[in-house]
């Protein structure tokens, strides 16, 4: 088993923060989430939404950081395992990518509902 396996929750956060910041340190699109994910929320109280435009929108933001750290782990692991140029190792990055974007896509789609209940009103 590895020496990594089953160690003390703080240890284990200490790995998933240091991860966070490897991330945030190479990925300027992960960088500017950031930076939106808080502005978000600003808004979502300047607008006084409710609580479940809150849960959706923090939903979608953990689904959009959380699949920018898989699409970084991922190219990360593809560039140390195949440094050199591959047809099945540009597919895996593109599967990524699009993974990223699908959730960016469906927190847009969040956004453009949130939008609408607040011009036309609840419903």
């Amino acid at each position: 088993m590895s020496r990594f396996k089953n160690r003390p929750f703080t240890e284990r956060l200490g790995y998933a923060l240091r991860g966070f910041a490897a991330a945030a340190g190479s990925e300027r699109s992960l960088r500017v989430q950031l930076v939106a994910v808080p502005a978000v929320f600003v808004a979502l109280w300047w607008l006084k939404a409710g609580a479940l435009w809150w849960a959706l929108v923090a939903i979608s933001c953990a689904a959009v950081l959380s699949t920018e750290l898989m699409n970084t782990a991922l190219e990360h692991l593809c560039d140390a395992l195949h440094p050199h140029e591959s047809e099945a190792i540009r597919v895996i990055k593109d599967c990524a990518a699009a993974a990223v974007l699908t959730a960016c896509l469906g927190a847009l789609a969040v956004a453009v509902a949130l939008g609408l209940h607040l011009f036309y009103g609840a419903s």
